[in-house]
C-alpha cells in the first residue's frame, strides 16, 4: 500500500487580514457564529481534478478549516478546461500541492493536508480512519468509489459519491439524491450493480424498471447529470468507452456545477454537525 501525506500545519491568520471581513458574510446568510463553526470543521476531498478541486475551491472559499485532499496524479495540460489548479505556472506539480497553494491563499489559517496517494480497496479503512470527517467522492474509478461507499458505512462517516462529469453539456441536468435514482450515469450504474451483488445492498424488484415499481433506496448520496452521454464523433460504433471520463469530452460548466453542489452537500453536513 502507498501512502504519503505531508504533515497537517496550520497557519495564523496574517495581522494585516480580517478574518470577520472574509468571511462574515457566511453569517449573514447561514446565522451568527456560522463562520466559526466552519472554521472548526474537516472536509475530505478524494479526487483533486474537474469535480474535486472546485468542489475545494468552495470549500476554501467558504472557511472550513481543515481540507484533506486525496490525489496523485499531476496537473497536465489537458486539465486547464475545467480544473481550477491547472495553469501554465503549475503544469507539472503534484495536483494535491496546487490545490493545497491556492487554498492557502484563500484562507492561510486553513489547515491544507495533502494526500500523495490514490484511494483504493487497500488504502480506504486507513484513510478514512486517519482523516474522520465529511467525505466527497471526486474519483472516476469504480473500485475507488466503491471500497469508499462500503467503508463509509462500516465507519458512520458522511459521504456523497459524485457521478460521471465526462460527455456531459446541460449543468441544469445536475440531479442530487439516493443511488437508487440515479439515472444516465454508467459510473453510477457500475457501484449500485456491485452493491447489490457482493455487498448486501437491497435489490431492485423484478421489472420495476417496466412497471415503475420504486427501488428500496440505498442510503448512498449521489450527484449526476440526467443527460444521454455524448460519445465523441471519432469514435466508431465499436469502441469501448468504459466508465471514467478519459476520453470524453469536458467543459468547467459541468465540472464547477457538480463541484460546487458537492461543497454545498458538505458545508451542509458541517454545519449540521453537533458541536
Amino acid at each position: 500500500m502507498s501512502l504519503s501525506a505531508s504533515s497537517p500545519v496550520p497557519h495564523a491568520m496574517p495581522e494585516d487580514l480580517d478574518p470577520d471581513r472574509r468571511f462574515g458574510a457566511l453569517d449573514r446568510l447561514y446565522g451568527v457564529g456560522s463562520s466559526a463553526t466552519l472554521a472548526g470543521r474537516h472536509v475530505v476531498v478524494a479526487g483533486a481534478g474537474g469535480v474535486g478541486s472546485w468542489a475545494l475551491e468552495a470549500l476554501a472559499r467558504s472557511g472550513v478549516g481543515r481540507l484533506t485532499l486525496i490525489d496523485m496524479d499531476h496537473v497536465a495540460e489537458s486539465n486547464i478546461n475545467r480544473q481550477v489548479q491547472a495553469v501554465s505556472r503549475s503544469l507539472g506539480q503534484a495536483k494535491v500541492a496546487a490545490m493545497s497553494a491556492r487554498i492557502h491563499d484563500i484562507n492561510p489559517a486553513c489547515i491544507a493536508q495533502q494526500v500523495d496517494d490514490f484511494i483504493s480497496p487497500d488504502n480506504v479503512a486507513t484513510l478514512m480512519q486517519q482523516y474522520p470527517g465529511v467525505w466527497l467522492d471526486c474519483t472516476d474509478q469504480v473500485s475507488a468509489k466503491l471500497a469508499m461507499v462500503v467503508e463509509a458505512r462500516v465507519q458512520g462517516l458522511p459521504l456523497l459519491v459524485c457521478g460521471g462529469a465526462g460527455g456531459k453539456t446541460d449543468p441544469f441536468a445536475l440531479r442530487a439524491g439516493d443511488l437508487s435514482q440515479a439515472t444516465h450515469d454508467a459510473l453510477l450504474a457500475r457501484i449500485r450493480q456491485q452493491l447489490r451483488k457482493h455487498h448486501g445492498w437491497p435489490p431492485a424488484p423484478a421489472g420495476a424498471a417496466r412497471s415503475r415499481r420504486r427501488a428500496p433506496r440505498m442510503g448512498v448520496h449521489c450527484l449526476w447529470f440526467g443527460q444521454e452521454t455524448i460519445r465523441p464523433a471519432q469514435w466508431g460504433p465499436g469502441h469501448a468507452a468504459g466508465l471514467s471520463c478519459a476520453g470524453y469530452g469536458s467543459a468547467v460548466t459541468i465540472t464547477a456545477t457538480m463541484g460546487l453542489a458537492a461543497a454545498h452537500w458538505a458545508l451542509q453536513h458541517a454545519l449540521a454537525e453537533a458541536p
